[in-house]
């Protein structure tokens, strides 16, 4: 059964960490990676400074290469890089033990990944890889992903907890009746924690019921 585990690492242990050195206040988040495949999709978001800045602190950052400002919005800006397999580290764990990478966002003061593989044992090669590499990551949660009520939308419990207390709060209503924050303590989780878990949890209900194939 398909099973999903969130975890924390050092900065300096994904390729693109360093860069919280130079700008301490951004944060960067991972707009889609999928190591197992061919080539590594090198796309993700950056918030917290100019593009400007952004692209000069990860100029020399080992493990990437290449980077270019593709886009912005409002306050964040899209970026593109060419990703180093050899680079030792939460990507190459990743690319060995072909997991899926749902969610990573990254701070000065960590990442925080969320992985899917087709069962656990691929979970448990992943923990074994970082055991024999040195690889420093803190396992927070391990759950099997279940659809919801048989509907097939393949939502983690995370998820759907985060989505269902949303909904009971009254953030959906309008007026608003509760905050990001306000859901977010309830949860005792970060409000980026918490707009990230409700971001792609809407993302697959889209998927499931408005996209046809």
């Amino acid at each position: 059964m398909a099973t999903v585990m969130e975890f924390t690492s050092p900065a300096a242990e994904f390729p693109l960490g360093t860069v919280f050195e130079n700008l301490p206040a951004v944060t960067v988040e991972l707009e889609r990676l999928i190591p197992h495949q061919a080539s590594i999709i090198p796309y993700f978001w950056v918030r917290g400074a100019e593009v400007s800045d952004i692209e000069a602190a990860f100029e020399f950052h080992p493990g990437v290469s290449n980077i270019k400002s593709i886009d912005s919005v409002d306050d964040e800006h899209l970026l593109r890089a060419n990703w180093d397999r050899e680079y030792v580290g939460v990507l190459s764990a990743l690319t060995e033990t072909n997991l899926f990478v749902l969610s990573g966002v990254g701070t000065s003061e960590g990442w925080r990944f969320e992985v899917r593989g087709e069962d656990r044992e691929e979970i448990s090669e992943f923990r074994t890889y970082c055991q024999d590499n040195d690889i420093q990551i803190d396992i927070t949660a391990v759950h099997a992903l279940l659809p919801v009520q048989g509907a097939g939308y393949e939502l983690t419990d995370t998820q759907r907890e985060a989505l269902v207390l949303a909904y009971e709060m009254g953030y959906f209503d309008s007026p608003r009746v509760a905050s990001l924050s306000d859901i977010a303590d309830e949860l005792d989780i970060s409000q980026q924690s918490l707009s990230s878990r409700l971001r792609r949890g809407h993302r697959r209900l889209i998927g499931a019921t408005l996209i046809r194939e």
